[in-house]
């Protein structure tokens, strides 16, 4: 994990990330629904934020939401930031990398775990690594 206490240029992340990463990763975006390579994904290890390897969520805490992106009922401790966000005529709480600010998506309390809770998240701003 990189500590990214002075947030890199936005220079930096066109050339680090691809133009769909740096779309939603920078600019906020959302990839299509049922399109990312971790919304029907079950290997066990640890999600990472794309833009600087953080790990964010543990597969132990991913469930088929059936609504196009992965989902998590938990994240790891402190490795989250909670956002409000007006955008699009809604009222919503954007979820964003505390290490890199890197946009991730949105969470809800409309989760049917035993938290009630759903960080809904784009496929494209996540790296996985595998455990054994």
């Amino acid at each position: 994990m990189s500590n990214f206490n002075n947030t890199p240029s936005e220079d930096y992340w066109k050339e680090k990330l691809s133009e769909e990463e740096f779309y939603v990763l920078r600019q906020k975006g959302t990839e299509r629904p049922h399109s990312g390579i971790y919304n029907i994904h079950s290997e066990k290890g640890s999600y990472t934020c794309k833009g600087c390897d953080t790990a964010l969520f543990d597969s132990s805490q991913k469930f088929d939401a059936h609504c196009g992106w992965p989902s998590f009922d938990k994240a790891l401790e402190g490795r989250i930031k909670y956002i409000e966000d007006k955008s699009h005529g809604m009222i919503r709480t954007e979820i964003v990398c505390a290490n890199c600010n890197s946009h991730l998506g949105h969470v809800f309390d409309d989760g049917p775990a035993d938290t009630g809770i759903r960080y809904c998240v784009n496929s494209i701003s996540l790296n996985f690594n595998e455990s054994n």
